[in-house]
């Protein structure tokens, strides 16, 4: 199958559902806000939702979603769904025939309500079914660095395709990696389909740009590696991931960015190494954190493990239940990454 309308269609939801981020992100999100019910990143999380998932709806009436969100507190607050929905209406692309394809606007609160609930799947390994998560990076978005929107289409458990919108990455594919987002040019979409390859394109506010092909970069020399890493200490063990980059020789520093946008940076060759290694023993990563991201690197020549060397199984529900930590890197290196990753955690047993 080409997954060809489902591409087309991914891209364009994460497109729009941007709109309504960077309105939020631009106006009202700042360092010092909590994720609380009034908080922007919680108004971007739901509306970005509830206009993505209208898309799907609209198109795929009979597939599954996999959401980070549902719409409760919505309807125990009126006055925030309100806020919210107001600012779902004012967000369309400005090409009829692009938001036609997504199904036009969400007609009223309630039809926006239902969509957010409707990414209650369980999961599993049996069907079509769309994970999404609709920021990505929310300590990111709120201290306004990188964030994502991102989302995979998973059938019968094996991921098909995937789409992460980075709006605050660079746009071209050659500029060094970073977390910062000052200056011009930012805004970028990455997608990728099962054995066609991974692309990037610049974000617009109507139809979708041109694509170009993108490809990890090749690692002759494992000590002139650039690694990426979370920013966030509760997400990964930096001491771990230190150690390991130890033991390669790498001296740079580690490039410490929110979000998915990690994998679509060292897809297009901006970095090369990802590791987010278990700070608990607990802790299940979720199937929208890593979905998209996971099949963009592979499809770009990388290999994406757990610590163990295992495949990431998204499909035994919501979360990676059967997978530990994360290990991305390109094909001709991932080996001797990985027996470092695991000699620094198995001397912690």
């Amino acid at each position: 199958m080409s997954y060809n309308q489902e591409l087309n269609i991914a891209l364009l939801a994460i497109q729009r559902a941007t709109l309504l981020t960077q309105t939020v992100f631009h106006n009202n999100a700042k360092g010092t806000l909590s994720k609380d019910d009034r908080s922007p990143v919680t108004i971007g999380d739901f509306g970005a939702q509830a206009l993505i998932i209208s898309a799907l709806r609209h198109n795929f009436p009979n597939d599954e979603i996999v959401a980070e969100e549902e719409a409760s507190s919505l309807r125990e607050n009126p006055s925030l769904a309100e806020q919210i929905f107001n600012l779902v209406k004012e967000s369309k692309l400005n090409d009829s025939s692009a938001e036609n394809q997504l199904g036009g606007p969400i007609n009223n609160l309630e039809a926006m309500l239902t969509a957010i609930d409707a990414g209650n799947s369980s999961g599993g390994a049996k069907g079509r079914i769309w994970a999404l998560d609709p920021i990505d990076g929310t300590k990111g978005f709120l201290r306004g660095g990188q964030y994502a929107l991102c989302l995979a289409l998973i059938v019968d458990g094996d991921v098909k395709l995937g789409v992460l919108g980075c709006p605050n990455l660079p746009i071209n594919n050659a500029a060094p990696i970073s977390a910062d987002v000052a200056g011009e040019g930012k805004g970028v979409l990455f997608g990728a389909v099962q054995g066609q390859g991974a692309t990037s394109r610049p974000m617009t506010p109507g139809p979708l740009a041109s694509a170009q092909a993108i490809s990890m970069k090749e690692v002759s020399d494992i000590t002139l590696a650039t690694f990426c890493e979370s920013v966030e200490a509760a997400h990964s063990s930096h001491g771990d991931q230190a150690e390991i980059a130890r033991r390669l020789g790498i001296t740079k520093e580690s490039v410490r960015m929110d979000s998915q946008a990690k994998y679509g940076s060292i897809a297009r060759g901006a970095g090369d190494l990802y590791l987010r290694l278990p700070v608990r023993k607990d802790y299940e990563e979720k199937i929208w954190d890593h979905a998209a991201g996971d099949l963009i690197v592979r499809e770009a020549g990388g290999e994406v493990t757990d610590a163990e060397g295992k495949r990431l199984d998204f499909g035994v529900g919501r979360t990676l239940r059967g997978n530990k930590g994360i290990v991305a890197a390109p094909r001709g290196c991932h080996g001797k990454v990985l027996d470092v990753v695991k000699e620094v955690l198995g001397g912690k047993r």
